[in-house]
């Protein structure tokens, strides 16, 4: 498995209020925004061109994504584009690495998804993304 390209970079924000901020404070413009149910949160993406990736701003309802870094939020994740996610699931735990899921979940704007954890990622939460839709 080949990562096909980087295909965002996800960041916890603690409220809507802060994703607005930190939008308007880089002149980002909001693409889509869905609500990511396996994941109990918003996940705003930028708008981005061809030659861009867009930055994933994650807003977490409950559970343990509003704990994330002290509660505070920050930068939680690279994503890659991959061709298929489960085949990327099989690859690494064959070689004795964990995934968080089981199998790959819903995510937003028509994708599926799966994080390799981050021990296995030398230390950074590394996401495979699988174009669905």
């Amino acid at each position: 498995m080949k990562p096909m390209r980087l295909h965002h970079v996800g960041i916890i924000m603690t409220s809507m209020e802060r994703a607005e901020t930190f939008l308007e404070q880089f002149g980002l413009e909001k693409d889509y925004m869905e609500y990511v149910e396996a994941y109990h949160a918003h996940c705003l993406f930028t708008k981005f061109s061809e030659q861009e990736s867009p930055v994933e701003l994650i807003i977490p309802t409950e559970g343990i994504l509003t704990q994330f870094n002290n509660g505070k939020g920050g930068i939680h994740h690279i994503a890659f584009e991959v061709e298929d996610v489960e085949a990327a699931r099989r690859e690494f735990t064959e070689k004795g690495m964990e995934m968080l899921e089981t199998k790959a979940v819903e995510g937003a704007g028509g994708i599926i998804v799966n994080f390799l954890r981050p021990r296995y990622g030398l230390g950074v939460l590394v996401e495979f993304v699988e174009q669905v839709k």
